[in-house]
């Protein structure tokens, strides 16, 4: 694969106007799917209430697995469906249907009937239209990004795509925004009760916007003088990812870049917020503000590290983003609850807490759909304690032990629930509880975190410093994978590591952090999880990726 690089750059000249329109369009297009997205994460648990809760329990399983499979698991095949048809056909009207199928599919949520009204017909509609977001999505992206970059003059890509790289966390923060707007002024009941549905139905407006802005661009010229001199791919999948020499960069492109990107990012902003309600037990409405103000303050870093690419090159900022958050992990996230919950940090330093349990008997908790059962005394017993962010060391017992809990010079036996049916299952689960729970407190590990004692401002310090370790590893991430590829295979190319990397490699990241928290006893120890990540991804990139910053994307097919 021949790589053209373009000449010494002049001065830069001021963007001209068809090209701000394009960069708005896809920004503002691709921040209203990132919304789409955000909003069925944010009120699953509503959402589950209103649609799964008459559904027989094999059946909500199912519905369950498809309802992960269209966050994350589907994304890929989107990027391969659209990016073949974007590289087939063009850029602008593949992108053009990926924000149609994502703004249809989340306004039908707001109007479609729950349970209650249309039975089974709604879960099953619901789940269709997850699959159709997640589909879009995986196909949105790659679109935009390599729209704006066809567009974008030599030397300034990392400038122009870095606007791209702002919308995930604009779309984020613009979801939570209406949301919190809604309940607020709604009140909870009415919100829980038909309220979720504004949300989603204002989408509509979003969309009408973004649509109306995208029928006015221009094909990218890269991509229509390639397709004039007939020089496009007539099967874009084969020749991606068919032949070696592409392979080989794709492969490249997500254990060099994309899966270190990806659980960097999840861990600034997705684990952050599920470290501070779930673990710290800070109450939702503050973790949302903390981490809101944080987006506010780092988002513009996107687009400074985007324009620093285009001067130094995009793997020193990716690559040193990766290897900083690595080496910072652990002490910003022990910071994080010594200023927003030091009651739990004093318990977990003066109230060690031991498991006793034969080892045989303890699960890897990896539920990432939240449908698995962990029956054993053990995984009762672990799962209660990393429910409640208690801290503890393991000690082994011989086969045949029932676990039991050592805190302090209190002994709680758990119970085994293999065998027992919902009734008596439900009747010992709360017995245990009330018994640890009652145990735990006594030793002064608090129910939920004192908003009196959070250190709001060193709060919002340490997540901002989170942020800009995304912004990192984000803001240049887009140039890098579209200057990787040539024109005739782009689109498709650079969406599939792209969404392996943030569907997969970030998707799972949250169950498998508490999962390797229920397995160690060590709150921290699912940090381990995007360390090892973002190292490995460091080193294969240090060794591996070629620096693209100067590639002349115009003659280069």
């Amino acid at each position: 694969m021949s790589v053209t690089t373009a000449g010494p750059a002049g001065k830069a000249a001021p963007m001209t106007r068809e090209e701000k329109k394009v960069i708005f369009a896809s920004s503002l297009g691709t921040v209203f799917e990132w919304y789409d997205f955000y909003l069925y994460g944010s009120l699953s648990a509503i959402i589950a209430a209103q649609f799964f809760s008459g559904v027989n329990p094999t059946a909500a399983f199912i519905f369950a697995l498809m309802a992960f499979a269209a966050g994350f698991a589907v994304r890929p095949f989107g990027a391969i469906v659209f990016g073949r048809l974007g590289d087939l056909v063009g850029r602008k009207y593949t992108f053009l249907i990926t924000i149609l199928l994502m703004g249809a599919s989340t306004f039908v949520v707001g109007i479609l009937p729950n349970y209650a009204s249309w039975g089974i017909a709604a879960p099953v509609i619901l789940i269709i239209l997850r699959l159709f977001q997640g589909l879009a999505l995986g196909g949105e992206y790659g679109g935009a990004a390599t729209y704006v970059a066809e567009h974008a003059p030599n030397g300034r890509r990392g400038f122009y795509t870095s606007w791209i790289q702002t919308t995930a966390t604009l779309g984020l923060f613009l979801s939570l925004l209406v949301i919190l707007g809604t309940r607020t002024y709604l009140g909870e009941a009415a919100f829980a009760e038909w309220g979720w549905r504004i949300p989603f139905l204002v989408s509509i407006l979003l969309l009408a916007v973004s649509v109306w802005i995208r029928l006015t661009l221009n094909e990218s010229p890269v991509f229509k003088k390639m397709k004039e001199e007939g020089k496009t791919s007539k099967a874009p999948l084969t020749e991606a990812f068919g032949r070696w020499e592409n392979a080989k960069v794709g492969l490249i492109a997500l254990f060099g870049g994309t899966a270190g990107q990806a659980v960097v990012w999840y861990t600034g902003q997705f684990y952050a917020l599920f470290f501070l309600t779930q673990t710290l037990k800070v109450d939702g409405w503050t973790a949302n503000v903390l981490i809101a103000i944080s987006l506010l303050i780092g988002t513009p870093f996107f687009i400074v590290f985007g324009w620093l690419s285009d001067k130094i090159g995009r793997k020193p900022i990716i690559l040193g983003g990766c290897l900083i958050a690595a080496l910072t992990y652990f002490p910003i996230f022990a910071a994080i609850t010594h200023y927003a919950n030091p009651a739990l940090e004093k318990a977990q330093a003066t109230s060690p807490v031991t498991v006793v349990a034969n080892p045989a008997e303890c699960s890897f908790q990896f539920n990432p759909v939240g449908t698995a059962k962990f029956v054993t005394s053990c995984d009762i017993a672990k799962s209660f304690l990393a429910r409640n962010s208690v801290n503890y060391s393991n000690e082994a017992a011989p086969a045949g032990t029932v676990a039991s809990i050592k805190v302090g010079d209190k002994v709680i036996p758990s119970f085994s629930g293999v065998g027992l049916d919902a009734a008596a299952m439900k009747t010992q689960s709360d017995a245990f509880t009330a018994s640890m729970t009652e145990a735990i407190r006594a030793a002064g590990y608090p129910a939920k975190a004192d908003p009196a004692a959070i250190n709001t401002p060193m709060v919002v310090a340490l997540l901002t410093i989170l942020v800009l370790f995304v912004t990192m590893v984000y803001g240049p991430i887009a140039a890098w994978l579209v200057e990787l590829f040539p024109t005739r295979i782009r689109y498709t190319a650079m969406s599939l590591p792209y969404h392996i990397g943030n569907g997969w490699f970030g998707g799972f990241l949250p169950t498998t952090a508490f999962a390797m928290v229920a397995a160690t006893g060590d709150i921290y120890y699912g940090l381990w999880y995007p360390i090892i990540v973002a190292l490995a991804t460091f080193v294969i990139g240090l060794v591996l990726a070629p620096e693209t910053n100067k590639r002349d994307l115009e003659n280069w097919h």
